[in-house]
């Protein structure tokens, strides 16, 4: 019986789409025998990969469902031994609407899905999102406050393409942010999510200039 995965997030976009050609580790539901998973610890090894490069991690957050495999379509096999299913445009768009990180690729991975499915004019609605959210978690109620509206925001814009380029200097802000302040609010790290530290730091930057 052939092994399957079903690639989720940065792998997933990195397949299918042109605007992000890399991802840090490759995450996926992987439905395979022990050697498969030897297989990966062996493709590991042979390319120098780092630990992990190919994880369920993702299945431990807040975007994770059991329904995700129902919903993905078939991508690709390899010699009738590996079965590859990957998530549409609108369904990769909740699972990251669920997530919502600044720090992140979640928001320039929304603005850019929706950007190149409009130059393929295979566009994305808003009303498939939303049936996407619906297949996946029943309802918006569970998704950060500020997700619904940044879609709602978005579509009222239109231009997915030059929005692109503000989120993403806006997440690599975020990053540089946490990295640079990391050792000088320690206690917060310790005791607070990335997207809570944020908010402290932005909210002590605006606090300081306005003393200023």
């Amino acid at each position: 019986m052939p092994a399957e995965i079903v690639l989720i997030g940065g792998a997933a976009i990195v397949s299918g789409y042109g605007f992000r050609n890399t991802t840090t580790a490759i995450d996926a539901l992987i439905h395979a025998a022990s050697s498969m998973k030897d297989a990966i610890i062996h493709v590991g090894d042979r390319f120098s990969l780092p630990p992990g490069w190919l994880n369920s991690d993702f299945t431990r957050t807040d975007s994770y469902t059991d329904r995700i495999v129902r919903f993905s379509r078939f991508y690709k096999s390899f010699y009738q031994m590996l079965s590859v299913r990957i998530l549409t445009g609108e369904y990769l768009i909740a699972m990251k609407l669920r997530s919502f990180r600044h720090y992140k690729n979640d928001i320039s991975d929304i603005v850019g899905i929706l950007a190149e499915h409009t130059d393929r004019r295979e566009p994305i609605s808003f009303a498939m999102i939303d049936r996407a959210v619906r297949d996946l978690y029943d309802s918006w109620d569970d998704f950060p406050a500020r997700a619904r509206p940044f879609l709602d925001d978005i579509f009222r814009n239109g231009e997915f393409s030059a929005l692109y380029e503000k989120v993403s200097e806006n997440e690599r802000a975020a990053r540089t942010d946490l990295l640079t302040l990391q050792d000088s609010y320690s206690d917060l790290f310790q005791t607070a999510d990335p997207e809570t530290v944020l908010r402290t730091l932005r909210a002590k930057k605006v606090t300081k200039s306005v003393k200023k």
